[in-house]
């Protein structure tokens, strides 16, 4: 029973890595069940046994990738009380993030688009880590909140990321600081007339 358990639990990694893979390379909706059980080296029943449903498949797959590739821990942007330096902080680590895992995260988010199964699993995982670390950052700025929430989010985007860093060629620290003034900018209250009204903790 014992063996029989340890080759069960092996030939489940082994499906879920070649999955992971493939989602990597090529995007979860490109993915055929086919194919994960030929990189895997088994059946396609065998892929259905342990996965009956693509949302299975796809929550086992999130959790293998987030082991190996967590996102930058909040708790270190907590400890810097200026909010511009905060926000420095985290748009440096959480762009350096979007570098190292920009296949995946670019597939995953695209074929979110059109896999109910995985947009759920992002509503569970990503969002939820984007809208703590949105909270985080926001503590401590003037202004109007709903104008300052909607920048951070805009600063936060994985595609904004792309777009800066891919598309326009900046470099690293160009679009932290582009972001960082944007944000700023949308925190200034309208009356202080270009102004800025940061408020320090």
């Amino acid at each position: 029973m014992k063996k029989r358990a340890e080759r069960r639990r092996e030939t489940r990694r082994r499906i879920v890595e070649a999955a992971v893979e493939l989602h990597r390379a090529r995007g979860p909706a490109r993915t055929t069940v086919k194919e994960i059980a030929e990189r895997a080296g088994v059946n396609r029943l065998t892929v259905y046994n342990h996965f009956p449903d693509m949302a299975d498949l796809l929550g086992a797959c999130s959790r293998r990738w987030t082991e190996r590739h967590p996102p930058p821990d909040p708790a270190r942007w907590r400890e810097i009380q200026d909010p511009r330096e905060r926000l420095r902080a985290a748009l440096a680590d959480l762009y350096a993030y979007y570098e190292r895992t920009e296949p995946m995260t670019a597939n995953v988010l695209r074929d979110a688009e059109a896999m109910p199964e995985l947009a759920a699993v992002l509503d569970g995982t990503l969002v939820p880590y984007l809208g703590r670390v949105r909270e985080l950052l926001a503590e401590g700025w003037g202004g109007r909140r709903r104008r300052l929430l909607a920048a951070l989010a805009l600063a936060l985007d994985f595609h904004t990321w792309r777009s800066l860093e891919r598309g326009s060629g900046l470099s690293r620290e160009e679009a932290v600081e582009v972001m960082l003034e944007a944000v700023q900018a949308a925190s200034r209250d309208p009356e202080s007339r270009g102004r800025d009204v940061y408020k320090p903790l």
